[in-house]
Formats: structure tokens, C-alpha cells, sequence
């Protein structure tokens, strides 16, 4: 079952790549690039499926754009407060 998962996951990432890489020279397009506000957010969601089938795959590019101050803080602590 892993297996399959796998594949598809990767099959996602190369069909974004393919999109993001625009191979079809425009012709195909989801959304037109013409239409105000709308006709970026076919790459912004290939973009988003690229970054998250890599992250799936071990390869965490959220983390290039991070300053380097916040990696080497701890993260908060919390506590659980039972207000009953």
C-alpha cells in the first residue's frame, strides 16, 4: 500500500514539475495567465503540490527560507489548563 502511495506522490510531483516547467508553451493551461487575480493560482497550487510531494519525500524546502535565529530557538512550551 506504501508503494502505492509512493508512486502516486511522485507521479504528482513530476506532473507539477511538468506543469511549472510549462513543456506545452502555454497552449495547455488550467487557468489562462490573462485573467486579473486568477490566472496565477494554477502555479501557485502546482507550486503548493511540488513543495509538499517533496517535503513527503524527506526533502523540507520550507525550511531553505527560514532565519537562521528562529532554527536555533527552542519552541514555546505550553501548558494544559483544566478550567473545570
Amino acid at each position: 500500500m506504501k508503494f502505492i502511495r509512493d508512486l502516486l506522490v511522485l507521479a504528482s510531483g513530476i506532473l507539477s514539475a511538468l506543469y511549472l516547467l510549462n513543456i506545452s508553451f502555454g497552449v495547455a493551461e488550467f487557468i489562462p495567465d490573462n485573467i486579473p487575480i486568477f490566472g496565477n493560482l494554477d502555479e501557485a497550487a502546482a507550486t503548493g503540490l511540488l513543495i509538499n510531494c517533496l517535503a513527503y519525500f524527506g526533502l523540507n524546502v520550507g525550511q531553505l527560507f527560514r532565519r537562521k535565529d528562529e532554527a536555533a530557538k527552542p519552541p514555546p512550551k505550553t501548558h494544559d489548563i483544566d478550567a473545570s
